[in-house]
């Protein structure tokens, strides 16, 4: 059998580590992080995929990304989802998963697209487009495109 035992200077410093593990969690659990003193970091903003339920709602959504666009669609249309992904839509896929979206799950359902102009598109020549695609009120899939000479497609958020 063993036997410790402890004399006064010992308990008094593990009394003293246990006070200074206290006061240092104290501190760490009361001081914001340094993160939130620095002011020229931009707190994420959360983008609300649902409730879009027609195009003025579908214009307010591509607003969260900062785009402006004209009060009324340039075109309101329906596209069906293909079963078999050709190499075009393969490409326009990628593009939705890069932003956390993906057209894999609505194969042949028929989704709603809202096409706007974009007016605060800087650095293109000629019109820039959003199209938002949703199903049962959510938004699905989407882009940012110019056909111009120098023509792109991209993510809601431009790049």
């Amino acid at each position: 059998m063993f036997v410790y035992s402890f004399r006064a200077s010992s308990v008094k410093a593990f009394a003293a580590i246990g006070t200074a593990l206290l006061i240092l969690a104290t501190l760490i659990l009361t001081i914001p992080s340094y993160g939130a003193l620095d002011a020229s970091v931009e707190p994420e903003v959360e983008i609300s995929y649902s409730d879009v339920k027609n195009a003025e709602d579908a214009a307010r959504f591509l607003s969260q990304f900062g785009w402006e666009v004209s009060p009324k669609p340039i075109k309101v249309s329906e596209i069906t989802v293909p079963s078999e992904f050709g190499s075009i839509f393969v490409r326009y896929n990628e593009i939705q998963k890069r932003q956390g979206l993906d057209l894999e799950k609505y194969k042949l359902k028929t989704l709603t697209r809202y096409t706007f102009e974009i007016t605060n598109y800087k650095d293109a020549s000629g019109k820039v487009f959003a199209d938002v695609l949703t199903y049962r009120n959510t938004v699905v899939a989407g882009d940012i495109s110019h056909s111009g000479e120098n023509g792109f497609v991209y993510g809601f958020s431009g790049k």
